[in-house]
């Protein structure tokens, strides 16, 4: 085999260097572990630190006291990056006597020995805390803080060496998370721009080393040469920074990598192409290898020297691809001009690839020239490369590459097997994740009827309630006939590989599918802005906005499909193999979530909760960590795209799962672990983080529920929080209001639980120091209005208690806001992050976590988390009316409007259902002596009835719709809000108008029809006796003839041939009996829909037929109350029990004297009575405000009086029928006919 004279000539050095390391051994493996001991590091370097142990929440949160020690400088440096804060790398650290010596200063004599003695052995190098991190961290702590370095705009690690031996490690996966945007010079006019991650993206690098001793500062003149003027940063450590000066420990041999990224601004940009740069520390005589690796990959090298030997076969390599630049400095006096000739000869250099700085060359003329002469090679330059393509480079030249363990490859090749078949996203969800789609959201639909009942209509509600079972049933069925797709049995089976290769795999998931929806959303957008240009492909946009919608695609998704196979498996029998095969997916996702990763709790898109699926994930959890189970729970509300991710991940350092797409809705939960220093203080053992996604998202605006979306989510994820922070942004302050607004009224509807969250408003890009101050008047006109909306809804709920947003939600206006600067210092995509962001964060966090020390509330366990949430949920669910508002204004508005709307209905039915009384009467008395003037025939008198009717409701149609517009004529009650409701109300009443007339047709129909059948019913008992001779005499003579004696049964057969052929003659049909239980129970349910989810949840336990059976009886809730109430009593006093009992014994009285009025007048029942009923009641409880009863009174009140009122109508309408059916009058007297008919015959 024959190796290249590079490779050759590498392992011939790396050989020497064994040889050497061997005898030095024990030297240079003191200096690694030297090192490490020094920063406390020692155990990482075999148990490396991993993210759970960096991220979990401990005592120096809460304590801000700088570095004390070198062990110090680790924790110091990690904590600050995490908060990407550009400080981080300022690593001096201060002793205890150092912070006295001011004070000493003073009292002891002028000592100036040290004046000029710059002693600063202790610091330690940024450069060496930064390789040793690295070094003692797994994969993702160092994904992570390459990610947040990257943010900061300092340089990561490329290669990373390990000063024990002469091997290093390209550092690939550590940079695989980071994404870059940017707008190259070709884009500027279209305002396009380039999203990739950065290890797939092709550029050209740029190499700086160093040969030999060097006067000039290499990395501040790199951080020079990548600035603007405006704006200097420094990206690379160098010898002028804090601690830049300590001489390097183990850091020498790591190459840095940076990359400058132009914004489309000409005036802006140094290069107006993207370009990578390296900067190699140390000299390259004693680093060979990264020098080749570099030469191999970059477009140019640039090697600073202040002295050439003329022996340079270093720089002198065939098989180095990189052009070579010779940068000198000739201040330093000691360039040779002859050996500088001799180098350039036989490297082939002309006069451009030397560059020196001269006496008269002032540093910005230096830096000019070197920029000038960078931008040259980028733009001509065909040599580019991705950092992913250098790992088979890495690999020739001997160089580890951090990603090639076998966790990390099985990993990789187990998402790959799963990413590589997706062409279309919606149709692979379609086809690989299908329980998902409409199945799921026709399921959460029937589930929301079932509590909601919008449907029903004057169905029975038992009956429509297994009917919505049997639906779900089907649905489960058709869900359950899926095969398992092989997407998701891969999947399944990936993340039940152990430990670090299952996160290896999501991790690899999450890219994989990122980079796939990038790739097919950019193409969306392109076809998009081409469309919008010509304004006919309507259609077709609408099409590409659909897909646009359609193509995010995340690891939640599969996720979602996992929960949907496990809930879908429930419904099969305990023994079936399928269900038992799925048992063990809960213990999996727990797991998970103890690994750090986020489980979703609320599924956007179908806006519901798979409850069995969380509830047991929950359960498995809490089996997991018993007893270490307490938890307290931090929630954050944000309209989308107001930078809360971002705030979150500073904050948490948590990611939850948003796919590029940024479609993602619903509300996902993660789990912070709380270390054992602070545990004794907060009282808990972790800390819940509930992220809602995609609150007012545009591309969901347009769907007609998408108000009742957001408001459902919002109300339970506050109403499970112990913390909620308000996410808001100037420009959509607004929304977020209505949507707490509702969030308040959806409280005040329910069930009162006793619990009030803390509320923190976190107000983001106000970077002004006196914002606290100015905004005083805002704070103030923002409880303003959440007090108003407050009292609105209260006074809609009746809940007069209620004055204040602060009686429902916790708030300070004084220490509840807080002011965060904009997230970056500068223009991006260069500019490294605001350290005035990440330190007002910082600040944020430490308040959080003293309100959660604070928390009166003792912290929950899982369990009853698991309980409460479950609660809330079903509360939620119960809810039919206010989640489909804006705001509560809106639903305030709504309401005076429907309470009119139905005193408008009310006196429409009341007048009709007078009419329709008399032209019963009319019917009943027509034919009689009374009515004799009448015509005789009864379907002229129909058809003239039918013909007033339809005039009378014509006029009432046209008062309603006066009325109507009338009311929107006037100014107060804010009736503006409601202008959107307008056509339905108008609807409304045309349709009241078409079912009253359908229902007064059938009225007069029935009446004429009973009139009739009375009628033939009189003739046949006037005409029976001659019938009945007729039959019996044609009877005997057929006896006769055929000289039979007939027994008393064959006489009674005759006759019941002969009954059931009179019957058939009557030409009416037979009254059908109506079920007055549904009627009324369907009235009460309409009646109690805008009273809240505690009303419809109180309707729904109770059956009304079981109502109204025993005396009605009020008893006062909590111990408190009923003890005093008893002792009221004891002492003869009034009390609150005592007269609320008094108000209902009234209203009862009331109700049941009007029963037995309608009763006494021997009717058929009619709709309106109940009304009537419900309408009483609703204003002697109205009259009655000042007592303050609450709904469950109300409902109970209600479903009392209708229970006994329904009993007895249902009685009366029965009794009417037996009065008043031809059939039924003809039934009581066929015994009678019988015997007649036997005597006849006997005779």
């Amino acid at each position: 085999m024959d190796l290249r004279p590079d490779v050759q000539n590498s392992l011939q050095n790396s050989e020497e260097t064994k040889s050497e390391n061997m005898k030095t051994s024990a030297n240079t493996k003191t200096r690694m572990q030297s090192f490490l001991e020094d920063l406390g590091l020692k155990q990482n370097y075999t148990e490396k630190l991993s993210l759970s142990s960096i991220l979990q929440i401990d005592e120096k949160i809460i304590i801000d006291e700088p570095a004390r020690c070198n062990s110090d400088l680790p924790w110091y440096f990690l904590k600050k990056l995490m908060m990407v804060n550009v400080t981080a790398r300022n690593v001096k650290w201060t002793s205890v006597c150092e912070s006295n010596c001011d004070v000493t200063s003073e009292i002891t004599e002028l000592d100036f020995d040290d004046l000029f003695d710059s002693s600063n052995s202790g610091d330690i190098n940024p450069l060496d805390l930064i390789t040793a991190l690295f070094l003692c961290s797994d994969g993702f702590v160092q994904q992570e803080m390459s990610l947040k370095m990257s943010m900061c705009q300092f340089s990561v690690p490329l290669l990373l060496p390990n000063c024990d031996t002469p091997q290093c490690t390209l550092m690939l996966w550590a940079m695989r998370d980071i994404v870059k945007k940017y707008r190259p010079q070709s884009l500027s006019e279209s305002k396009g721009f380039m999203e990739d991650r950065i290890v797939l993206s092709e550029l050209p690098m740029i190499s700086f080393v160093r040969l030999g001793e060097c006067s000039l500062s290499k990395s501040e003149i790199l951080n020079k040469l990548l600035s603007n003027s405006q704006q200097y940063h420094d990206t690379f450590v160098h010898r002028n920074m804090e601690c830049g000066e300590s001489p390097r420990r183990i850091s020498n041999g790591l190459t840095e990598i940076t990359w400058y990224l132009p914004c489309g601004n000409k005036n802006m940009d140094v290069f107006s192409e993207p370009v990578a740069v390296a900067n190699l520390r140390g000299d390259i005589a004693s680093f060979e290898t990264q020098y080749s690796f570099l030469c191999q990959t970059s477009a140019a090298v640039f090697v600073f020297f202040d002295k050439l030997e003329s022996d340079f076969k270093l720089l002198n390599n065939q098989h180095h691809k990189a052009q070579i630049f010779l940068v000198g400095n000739y201040e330093s006096k000691q360039i040779n001009l002859d050996v500088l000739k001799k180098v350039a000869t036989n490297l082939s250099l002309n006069k451009k690839n030397i560059i020196i700085k001269t006496k008269d060359k002032n540093n910005a003329d230096f830096v000019k020239k070197l920029k000038e002469t960078v931008s040259d090679v980028v733009e001509n330059t065909r040599m580019k490369m991705g950092i992913e393509q250098m790992a088979e480079i890495a690999h020739e030249l001997g160089i580890l590459v951090d990603e090639k363990s076998t966790e990390c490859q099985t990993a990789k090749k187990n998402a790959d097997n799963i990413t590589v078949k997706i062409q279309d996203i919606p149709k692979y969800k379609e086809a690989e994740l299908p329980l998902q789609g409409q199945l799921w959201k026709e399921l959460t639909n029937l589930e929301k009827e079932e509590f909601r009942l919008r449907k029903v209509g004057s169905q029975n509600i038992e009956t429509n309630k297994s009917d919505l079972q049997i639906q779900k049933e089907k649905l489960w069925d058709k869900q359950n006939s899926y095969d398992m797709s092989d997407a998701m049995m891969c999947f399944i089976n990936a993340i039940s590989s152990p430990g670090i290769e299952r996160c290896y795999f999501l991790k690899w998931m999450r890219m994989n599918l990122d980079n796939l929806s990038r790739e097919k959303l950019s193409g969306l957008r392109e076809q998009y802005k081409k469309k919008c240009n010509n304004s006919e492909n309507k259609e077709e946009i609408k099409d590409i906005d659909r897909q646009l919608s359609n193509s995010s695609l995340g690891t939640e998704h599969f996720f979602r499909e996992m929960g949907q196979i496990y809930e879908a498996s429930l419904s099969l029998p305990e023994t079936n193999q399928s269900r038992q095969q799925l048992q063990h997916l809960p213990k999996l996702c727990a797991g998970l979530m103890l690994d750090g990763f986020p489980l979703e709790l609320v599924d956007g898109d179908a806006s519901n909760i798979p409850l069995r699926w969380v509830s047991d994930v929950l359960s498995q959890l809490n089996e997991l960590v018993f007893p270490k189970n307490k938890i307290l729970v931090v929630t954050v509300l944000g309209v989308q795209s107001t930078g809360k991710s971002t705030l979150l991940n500073t904050m948490f350092g948590v990611q939850f799962a948003v796919s590029s797409g940024r479609c993602t809705r619903g509300a996902f939960m993660l789990l912070l672990k709380i270390n054992d220093d602070i545990k004794k203080v907060l009282n808990c053992d972790f800390v819940v983080i509930i992220d809602t996604e995609g609150l007012k998202s545009p591309e969901l605006a347009q769907l007609d529920d998408s108000h009742e979306h957001d408001n459902e989510l919002a109300t339970l994820v506050v109403g499970l929080s112990d913390i909620t922070i308000i996410n808001v942004a100037m420009e959509n302050s607004t929304e977020m209001k209505d949507i707490l607004q509702i969030v308040v009224h959806a409280f005040l509807r329910m069930k009162e639980v006793g619990k009030k969250p803390k509320c923190q408003f976190v107000h983001q890009n106000v970077s002004d120091v006196s914002a606290h101050e100015k905004n005083l008047r805002d704070r103030k006109l923002l409880l303003q209005q959440l007090n108003e909306m407050t009292q609105a809804a209260a006074k809609m709920e009746k809940k007069v208690d209620y004055k204040s947003f602060t009686d429902v939600m916790e708030y300070n206006p004084d220490t509840g806001n807080w002011y965060i600067p904009g997230l970056w210092n500068g223009n991006p995509p260069m500019a490294p992050v605001n350290a005035g962001y990440s330190e007002a964060v910082y600040e944020l966090k430490k308040n959080i976590i003293q309100l959660l020390v604070n928390c009166e509330s003792s912290a929950n366990n899982v369990m009853e988390f698991t309980e409460w949430m479950k609660s809330l949920w079903n509360a939620v669910k119960h809810e039919n009316f206010i989640f489909s508002f804006r705001n509560s204004l809106v639903a305030d508005a709504y309401m005076r409007l429907c309470t009119e709307f139905n005193k408008w209905e009310w006196e429409f039915k009341k007048d009709m259902y007078t009419w329709v009384t008399r032209a019963e009467t009319r019917i009943s008395n027509f034919g009689t002596v009374a009515a004799k003037s009448i015509k005789s025939d009864i379907g002229k008198l129909l058809t003239c009835l039918k013909t007033e009717a339809s005039t009378l409701l014509a006029e009432w149609e046209t008062k309603l719709l006066k009325n109507l517009t009338d009311y929107f004529k006037q100014t107060e009650g804010h009736v503006y809000l409601v202008e959107g409701y307008r056509e339905e109300f108008s609807n409304s009443a045309k349709s009241i108008r078409r079912e009253m007339e359908n229902s007064v047709f059938n009225q007069l129909t029935a009446a004429a029809e009973i009139k009739q059948g009375m009628r033939e019913v009189e003739q046949i008992k006037e005409n029976h006796t001659k019938e009945m001779v007729k039959a019996v005499c044609a009877l005997i003579d057929e006896c006769r003839k055929k000289k039979v004696q007939m027994t008393e049964e064959e006489l009674d057969k005759e006759f019941d041939k002969m009954w059931n052929e009179t019957v058939r003659k009557l030409s009416v049909s037979k009254l059908k009996p109506t079920d007055v239980f549904t009627c009324v129970s369907h009235y009460l349910r309409q009646n109690l829909s805008h009273k809240g989810s505690h009303a419809c949840e109180l309707l729904s336990k109770k059956s009304l037929k079981a109502c109204g059976l025993k005396p009605f009886k009020y008893t006062a809730e909590g111990y408190y109350n009923q003890a005093k109430h008893k002792i009221s009593k004891w002492l003869n006093l009034p009390d609150h029990t005592m007269m609320v009992q008094k108000l209902a014994d009234s209203i009862l009285d009331a109700c049941k004297q009007f029963v037995t009025e309608k009763m006494e007048r021997k009717t058929n029942y009619h709709d309106t009575y109940i009304q009537e009923i419900v309408l009483m009641i609703d204003e002697r409880l109205e009259n009655n405000q000042d007592l303050g009863t609450d709904i469950k009174f109300e409902v109970s009140l209600k479903l009392h009086i209708c229970g006994f009122a329904a009993r007895n109508f249902q009685q009366m309408h029965e009794d009417f029928l037996q009065v008043n059916d031809p059939y039924t009058c003809l039934s009581q007297n066929k015994e009678k006919f019988r015997a007649d008919f036997k005597d006849v015959f006997h005779e």
